[in-house]
């Protein structure tokens, strides 16, 4: 059922913002050098890496690792990438992902191909057999303050938890944050 749920919802997402994302696409392109979709590699169901896709917001040149790890992200942004990171519209091209079945709209956020210490801990706690989520429990939770230990701790209780209703809840909650621009990172 939730496979069914998300490639719908996606499809219908994908549809009706087709042309937002058309335009976001040109805005990135038009006040930045480089392609405006980025596509980064991550980890997903069973540790398998697949390429997910962003809207750009951070310089051509950026190393690829988590934004808090780089000794001044907002140097690193494009001239729209602040606000697209703040509104979280990068996210959107990864309606993509969820219609192809690389992600959900509801599991945790898919690691770097590089955070070896996150993917070792989720693989540790099983969450590794998760499809990994546009939003999920760590997300509403803490997103980017929280800790590795505390991401996998939300990751694993969310494992326990899940549900078609629980997945509905941090659906609606995640959509709040996103309206108070809560916990994201600049």
């Amino acid at each position: 059922m939730k496979r069914v749920f998300d490639f719908s919802l996606s499809l219908i997402f994908i549809t009706a913002l087709a042309l937002p994302l058309c335009i976001l696409c040109i805005l990135v392109r038009s006040t930045s050098k480089g392609s405006a979709l980025y596509w980064s590699d991550r980890v997903g169901r069973h540790n398998r890496v697949f390429k997910m896709a962003k809207l750009r917001t951070m310089k051509v040149d950026t190393p690829a690792v988590a934004t808090h790890l780089l000794p001044d992200p907002s140097a690193q942004l494009t001239q729209i990438g602040g606000f697209l990171r703040k509104s979280s519209l990068d996210e959107l091209p990864q309606l993509w992902n969820i219609l192809k079945g690389d992600m959900s709209f509801v599991g945790p956020r898919p690691a770097l191909f590089n955070q070896e210490d996150l993917i070792a801990l989720r693989t540790r706690y099983g969450v590794d057999v998760l499809c990994p989520g546009l939003t999920g429990w760590a997300q509403l939770n803490g997103r980017d303050e929280l800790s590795i230990q505390e991401k996998v701790k939300f990751d694993s209780e969310y494992l326990q938890k899940q549900s078609f209703f629980f997945d509905l809840k941090i659906l609606w909650l995640t959509a709040m944050q996103v309206v108070q621009a809560k916990g994201v990172s600049h």
